[in-house]
């Protein structure tokens, strides 16, 4: 169906149900309820009980739920999928499996995933574990290291397009409309971006993406989800993005400062321990000069963070630029200017 047209399987539920019928997951007298999952923007994503099991439905949206204009290819979906299914064997438990995959509707299942928590919604309430973080940087880490430098990888998830489309413009170009003062400097971090091809990046590590459950370096998580950025690209880019989310939350809670500053740092030293496929201390400086960019995007790009009133988020700005105009060299010293 993608080549002839997107169908929305939340609006058609015939096309549902043939989708869960060709899959084998559901019978043929069997009610199917749709409810719907918050959560993202950029996917319908729902629940539907079956007598196999609840099970969770991902389709991609051609149009982003956000405010401003927001379009990508749907086809990102199939990355995704692609993602899930390469990263399982990798750090198993840690990924969800797939029930089945529907290429043709743009859409996959997954088990529900009972029982856990969200790790964004943990930390908005002030509830900061170090040991989460240092487990997600451990199977990112483990992902990238295990993805290095393979030929037949890069050529695989050559998504440059959905990339740019769902990251690098939304992100730093609309960040560089919005601040035409520091376009060259948002411009180059693309560039920078675009020419260090070293891994399988899932481009969306966020807490929002991470659920935990009572152990959280154990069987019940952490769970990494929603990979269709994935793309074979510059690791920076993932460490970033996740630290990006961790110095948020500290401007969002100063009160949690403590707990944060040590969640920042065990992320950045349990992910960089995995660092051998480039000089460390060069991979370090690229990620650091990227994260400012990111922390400007999440301002005034396309996708704003939500969670902070007008104030923090001057404050933001104010940070963000300054760090643009004069490059930190290292993670710390980007955690030492924001002041946690």
């Amino acid at each position: 169906m993608m080549s002839g047209g997107f169908v929305d399987l939340v609006v058609d539920r015939d096309q549902l149900r043939r989708m869960l019928d060709e899959l084998g997951l559901a019978e043929p007298d069997e009610p199917i309820e749709v409810r719907m999952l918050t959560g993202g923007v950029s996917s319908n994503i729902f629940r539907i009980d079956l007598r196999c099991g609840p099970v969770c439905v991902k389709q991609a949206l051609p149009k982003l739920k956000v405010q401003k204009d927001w379009y990508a290819p749907i086809g990102r979906v199939l990355a995704e999928i692609d993602w899930l299914m390469l990263a399982q064997p990798i750090v198993p438990g840690h990924v969800p499996p797939i029930l089945g995959a529907d290429r043709a509707r743009g859409a996959f299942v997954m088990p529900y995933l009972d029982g856990m928590r969200n790790w964004k919604s943990d930390l908005l309430a002030g509830r900061v574990d170090a040991a989460v973080g240092r487990a997600v940087a451990d199977v990112l880490g483990r992902i990238h290291a295990a993805t290095a430098r393979d030929a037949a990888l890069a050529g695989r998830f050559a998504n440059d397009a959905n990339f740019f489309a769902l990251r690098l413009e939304p992100y730093l170009i609309e960040s560089a409309r919005v601040h035409p003062d520091l376009a060259r400097e948002l411009v180059a971090l693309v560039h920078a971006t675009q020419h260090h091809p070293w891994v399988l990046v899932h481009g969306d590590v966020s807490p929002k993406n991470v659920l935990i459950g009572d152990g959280a370096t154990g069987e019940e998580g952490p769970m990494l989800l929603d990979a269709e950025c994935a793309w074979y690209g510059d690791p920076a880019f993932d460490l970033a993005f996740l630290l990006n989310h961790v110095l948020l939350k500290a401007v969002h809670r100063p009160d949690a400062g403590g707990p944060l500053r040590a969640l920042h740092d065990g992320i950045v030293e349990g992910y960089l321990s995995h660092v051998q496929w480039e000089d460390r201390d060069g991979f370090e400086r690229r990620c650091a000069r990227l994260l400012p960019g990111l922390l400007l995007a999440r301002i005034d790009g396309k996708s704003p963070v939500e969670y902070l009133a007008e104030a923090p988020r001057a404050q933001v700005r104010r940070l963000a630029r300054a760090m643009l105009q004069e490059p930190p060299h290292t993670l710390k010293e980007v955690r030492e200017r924001c002041v946690i």
